[in-house]
């Protein structure tokens, strides 16, 4: 599958975009909220910079099938949540526990939300790309069909 690799490469970039998210969090609007709003809107913040640079992406490398858009939908959630443990525990610091709290929706904890959006929007911008060529797909280059 031709562009695999290059979404596996694209997810430091995605890897880099939720550091930055968290460090403005952290300095910027996290002093002057509570914690959970802060968290809540950190998650809202994450879900549309991913989109940005998902969308990006798709349109960089296209995406063959909805099997691909799949796979790196998964690829991706796999990769997140091994980093988001490994970094957050062995790096930051921060207890299992803590990390498995961003976990519970019945608490606020909404976090989930970035996972679902970062392994479903591969697929929804291939069927939002895929539309958009086959409508253009006929129309010669001065307009006319």
């Amino acid at each position: 599958m031709k562009n695999l690799s290059a979404y596996a490469l694209s997810w430091i970039g995605m890897a880099a975009i939720a550091i930055l998210n968290g460090a403005i969090r952290e300095k910027a609007y996290g002093p002057f909220m509570g914690e959970l709003s802060a968290h809540q809107l950190s998650t809202f913040i994450i879900i549309l910079l991913f989109g940005a640079y998902i969308w990006v992406l798709t349109g960089t490398y296209p995406i063959e099938s909805p099997t691909q858009a799949l796979i790196i939908g998964v690829m991706w959630l796999v990769m997140t949540v091994i980093f988001e443990f490994v970094f957050g525990h062995f790096v930051m610091g921060h207890p299992w526990s803590r990390l498995l709290q961003d976990y519970n929706l019945f608490k606020g904890r909404v976090w989930s939300l970035v996972l679902i959006w970062a392994s479903v929007a591969p697929y929804l911008f291939y069927r939002i790309r895929s539309r958009t060529a086959a409508g253009m797909g006929s129309v010669s280059r001065s307009g006319r069909r």
